[in-house]
C-alpha cells in the first residue's frame, strides 16, 4: 500500500505564489477528483508533484511512502512511482511507442540489468490487449499526428507498462470529445485498482460520469476550500463556482 501525502505545500513561478498552503493524502485504491475554475493552480499543483523545474516549492512538503521527494528530480520521482498524464502532451519525432516505453522500462532498473525483450514485449502486448489497443499502434511515433484521443491512449499505456504508486492527471479531459472521453475512462477504470491511486485534475463534472472518484475536492485560490464525495461534483455541475468562491470570501474575510 502507497500514500502520497502532500502537507501545507507552497509553490511559486518566478516571483508569483500560486499554490498557497495545500494538504492533501491520496492511497492506494483511491482516486481523488480536484476541480476548480481556471487559474487556481490546479496544473501547477502537479507539477509540483512531478518535480517541474518552473516550480518553486516555499514551504511544505511531498512525501511518498514516507520519504520526502523535493530533494529528487523528475525522473527520480518517477522512477520512485508518480506518473504524470500531461494536459497537452509533446510530439516525439522518430520515436516508436515501442522503444519509447522500452527505454522508460529500462530506466527504471538498477545499473548494469537489461530489460528482457521477450518478457517486455510479452508484456506490452497484454497491456495493450487489455486496454484494447491495436499493436500496430507501437510502431507509430510518440504523439506525432495523433488525434487528442490517441495522445491520452498513449499516456494510458504508459501508465500501464510503468505500473505507478501514484498518477497525476491533469485535465485528461481537455479537447476530448466523447468517444476519446470515454476511451480514456476506460483505461483508467481498468488499470483502477488496490496498487494504484489516483490525482484527477477536471474542470468539468463530465469526466467523473466514468471514472466516479472516491473523494472529490474544490481547488481554489492555490488551496482546497471545500470536499466531499461525488454528490459535491454533480453540485458544482448545477450551481457553478460562484457560490465557492463565496464561501471562500465570506470565512477569509
Amino acid at each position: 500500500m502507497s500514500s502520497l501525502v502532500i502537507q501545507d505545500l507552497h509553490v511559486a513561478i518566478g516571483e508569483k505564489e500560486i499554490v498557497k498552503g495545500l494538504s492533501l493524502t491520496i492511497g492506494s485504491g483511491e482516486v481523488h477528483a480536484v476541480m476548480g475554475p481556471n487559474g487556481t493552480g490546479k496544473s501547477t499543483l502537479a507539477k509540483a508533484i512531478a518535480g517541474h523545474p518552473d516550480c518553486t516549492i516555499t514551504k511544505g512538503d511531498v512525501i511518498l511512502d514516507g520519504v520526502s521527494i523535493l530533494e529528487q528530480e523528475a525522473d527520480e520521482r518517477a522512477r520512485a512511482g508518480i506518473f504524470l498524464a500531461f494536459q497537452y502532451p509533446s510530439e516525439i519525432p522518430g520515436v516508436s511507442i515501442a522503444n519509447f516505453l522500452r527505454a522508460a522500462r529500462q530506466a527504471r532498473l538498477a545499473e548494469g540489468e537489461e530489460l528482457d525483450a521477450t518478457a517486455y514485449y510479452k508484456r506490452l502486448y497484454a497491456r495493450m490487449d487489455l486496454l484494447k489497443i491495436d499493436r500496430k499502434f507501437t510502431s507509430r511515433a510518440v504523439n506525432e499526428g495523433f488525434s487528442g484521443g490517441e495522445k491520452k491512449r498513449c499516456e494510458i499505456l504508459q501508465m500501464a507498462m510503468l505500473e505507478p504508486r501514484i498518477a497525476v492527471m491533469d485535465e485528461t479531459d481537455s479537447g476530448l470529445d466523447i468517444d476519446a472521453l470515454r476511451i480514456v475512462a476506460d483505461g483508467v477504470n481498468t488499470l483502477r485498482g488496490p496498487n494504484l491511486g489516483v490525482l484527477l485534475i477536471t474542470h468539468y463534472q463530465r469526466l467523473l460520469e466514468y471514472i466516479v472518484p472516491d473523494f472529490v475536492h474544490v481547488m481554489y485560490d492555490g488551496r482546497i476550500v471545500k470536499s466531499g464525495g461525488k454528490d459535491l461534483a454533480l453540485e458544482l455541475e448545477a450551481k457553478g463556482y460562484d457560490w465557492v468562491k463565496k464561501d471562500f470570501a465570506t470565512a477569509t474575510a
